[in-house]
């Protein structure tokens, strides 16, 4: 006894992945926006596909035949006067399958968008390590002469030699001091003022130098014992005199 074997044929018409999908590509050739397809025509269409399939031989899923079967419902229903008691309405059923053809069409539409997009590997590629930056710094100066000038002084300035000229004057020094307060000072008893102790024709810087001499030679003498100081207040005038 030999066994029957089932076999399960598919079908692909023309590309299409089912009967929504031939319903989809029908409205399509409406020219019209989904929302306002005549489902009329549309069913008219997919009938009319349907049958000229069969008569080319070709075996249809049921699918096909059951969506054909559905539509020519719907056709008669739409034809029809209504039943205000029977639910679904016929206009209900077709704004159904409007809606689910919207639907497929965007499914569709989005899958072709992420097709056409661009593939790692094929339209764009990694690149092995990523490249530093480099920057090229290139440097602008803007000067004038002046600018000029002015920077060549300050260079020569810190590269000539240092040189320290000191004027020559006329300055009495400290040993000349000593030298002559001692001499002064024991010509006389009683208390001189320091002033005293300066030459007669002292003038001008000469006089300032012979000044701060004597007032050293004055604290000099009085460390070694040979001359007693005496001033009243400070900046009051400083008296001399022998020491007893």
């Amino acid at each position: 006894m030999e066994a029957n074997t089932a076999a399960i044929l598919t079908i692909d018409i023309d590309g299409w992945e089912g009967p929504l999908d031939l319903l989809l590509a029908l409205a399509r050739s409406q020219k019209v926006d989904l929302r306002a397809i005549s489902i009329l025509e549309l069913v008219d269409q997919y009938i009319a596909f349907v049958d000229e399939a069969r008569e080319l031989r070709l075996e249809l899923a049921a699918d096909y035949l059951v969506m054909a079967a559905w539509l020519a419902y719907l056709k008669s229903a739409l034809l029809l006067p209504r039943n205000p008691e029977e639910t679904p309405s016929p206009d209900e059923l077709a704004l159904r399958l409007q809606l689910r053809l919207e639907r497929l069409n965007a499914m569709r539409e989005a899958g072709a968008r992420l097709v056409a997009r661009d593939r790692l590997g094929r339209d764009t590629f990694l690149r092995a390590a990523p490249e530093g930056l480099r920057v090229v710094r290139k440097g602008r100066y803007q000067a004038e002469i002046y600018d000029l000038i002015a920077a060549y002084g300050r260079i020569s300035a810190r590269t000539r030699p240092v040189m320290h000229v000191v004027a020559q004057r006329d300055v009495m020094t400290l040993e000349e001091a000593i030298e002559r307060v001692s001499s002064l000072i024991g010509a006389r008893i009683a208390w001189s003022t320091i002033e005293s102790f300066l030459p007669e024709h002292a003038s001008g810087a000469y006089r300032k130098s012979a000044l701060a001499s004597s007032f050293v030679a004055a604290l000099e003498l009085a460390r070694q014992g040979r001359v007693d100081l005496q001033q009243q207040s400070a900046f009051a005038p400083l008296y001399l005199r022998a020491s007893a």
